[in-house]
């Protein structure tokens, strides 16, 4: 099973006119999660991009991660049909070996039986174990709850869960009821409070500050939901900022950038860069986090 706590999504950074990989970047980035002792790193997830990195992009960027810190990792597949998803799998079980903690499988399909020969058949050719990420927003395919649940109870493999079908604390107090499993939270931390009184096992997202995440998560372990909500009401607004559409990418990076974690913020297409007009707002939501920050 997957270690309960926050597990920091990594993005990739990119330098350059040419969008390369930036690999000094990508280590001082996840050297500073492994400084704040979240469970562990998800890499090459929607937050990295991994869609639009080639194979030996996503080699690079893995490597630089595991050199760089000694964490476990959750390593991402970026298909929906069978074969590529082992391919992918593959590759993150031999650059990761016994630091793999999980490889992250989209759901495939929103028929129980479908979903579930597919990531047996993930399972037995990898020997991975499986992270199921049920996010319609990006693979396009919608399952119900009590669905998910009849697939991932008839499979083997299976070490967690992340739920990012809105509602999600609904859908998380389901699985959690139905499965002897992890399951995660993401979306950015935007319902982070309200699944863990669900019965998430924490977070794994790519907030800008994930000092947050934890302290959030931190607190509910030791004093329940008052002490998670005061902990976590000062992220809150730059929390509903990142997450909006279509420039959500682009405003995190930006946060990135300005926390001096990566130089530069750009995109790759077709992802929307930041728009002009919000970086005056995105200024005041980073200095306003970043002070409380360093006071604490």
């Amino acid at each position: 099973m997957l270690a309960p706590g926050v597990w920091g999504v990594v993005a990739t950074p990119f330098t350059g006119s040419a969008l390369d990989v930036d690999e000094p970047s990508l280590a001082r980035l996840v050297e500073h999660y492994a400084a704040l002792g979240v469970a562990g790193l998800t890499v090459l997830g929607v937050f990295g991009e991994a869609a639009r990195l080639d194979t030996a992009e996503r080699r690079a960027v893995l490597e630089t991660v595991l050199d760089s810190v000694d964490l476990p990792v959750v390593v991402g597949a970026t298909g929906l049909s069978t074969a590529p998803v082992i391919e992918d799998v593959a590759l993150a079980a031999e650059l990761a070996g016994p630091r793999l903690a999980g490889a992250m499988v989209q759901v495939n399909s929103g028929d129980p039986q479908v979903l579930s020969r597919h990531l047996a058949a993930v399972h037995e050719a990898t020997g991975a174990g499986l992270v199921v990420q049920d996010y319609p927003l990006v693979s396009g395919v919608r399952v119900g709850p009590a669905a998910l649940a009849a697939a991932l109870s008839a499979t083997p493999g299976v070490v967690a869960v992340k739920a990012e079908a809105p509602p999600t604390t609904t859908a998380i107090a389901t699985l959690t009821e139905s499965l002897d499993l992890p399951v995660f939270g993401g979306l950015g931390g935007l319902g982070l409070l309200d699944e863990l009184a669900a019965g998430a096992a924490g977070a794994m997202t790519g907030f800008s500050f994930p000092e947050g995440l934890l302290a959030c998560v931190e607190a509910w372990r030791t004093g329940g939901y008052s002490a998670a909500r005061e902990a976590f009401l000062p992220y809150l607004p730059l929390v509903n900022f990142e997450q909006q559409a279509t420039v959500a990418l682009a405003i995190r990076k930006e946060c990135l950038r300005r926390r001096g974690l990566i130089m530069d913020a750009g995109v790759r297409p077709p992802a929307a860069a930041l728009p002009e007009a919000l970086r005056e707002q995105l200024h005041r939501h980073v200095t306003a986090v970043s002070t409380m920050t360093e006071v604490a």
